[in-house]
């Protein structure tokens, strides 16, 4: 059980851990209701001992996970802006953009890890993004006469 918080209150673990310390119950049979292993227990008996008024198992993320810095976000744009400048150019043979070029790009000059599917989504908010024209479907008319012999029309 990863996410203990999410399943007992504070008052109802420091209870369980302070009736281990005065040795009423088992470590065991705590564990088996917590869903815990041994050092993830003793670690929470060391923090209920260290500070027994503040013991909390709630958590909170300090920084957002899905949110990207400003400064990532900028220089996103910026490339795919020079990307676009050669896509539009006549004279280079390039014809759609390359998301993981720019992903590499980013981590060389800006020194910024960003996921692929990332980039993508900020090309499709900010219209640089192009759908991949639809295969066309294979029409072609085999005929043959005997086994080996292929004529296509």
């Amino acid at each position: 059980m990863k996410q203990l918080h999410k399943k007992f209150t504070d008052y109802q673990i420091k209870e369980l851990i302070t009736r281990y310390l005065e040795k009423k119950l088992a470590r065991k049979y705590i564990q088996e209701i917590l869903g815990i292993k041994k050092t993830r227990f003793f670690a929470l008996v060391k923090r209920l001992k260290d500070d027994p008024e503040n013991f909390s198992i709630s958590y909170s993320r300090r920084i957002p996970t899905r949110k990207i810095s400003k400064d990532i976000e900028i220089n996103i744009v910026k490339e795919l802006k020079l990307e676009k400048d050669l896509i539009k150019t006549k004279d280079v043979p390039i014809k759609y953009y390359n998301y993981s070029f720019i992903k590499d790009l980013l981590e060389q000059k800006y020194n910024q890890k960003v996921s692929l599917p990332t980039i993508i989504d900020r090309a499709k908010k900010n219209n640089f993004y192009f759908l991949r024209p639809k295969r066309k479907t294979h029409d072609r008319e085999v005929l043959t006469n005997y086994p080996g012999e292929l004529i296509q029309h």
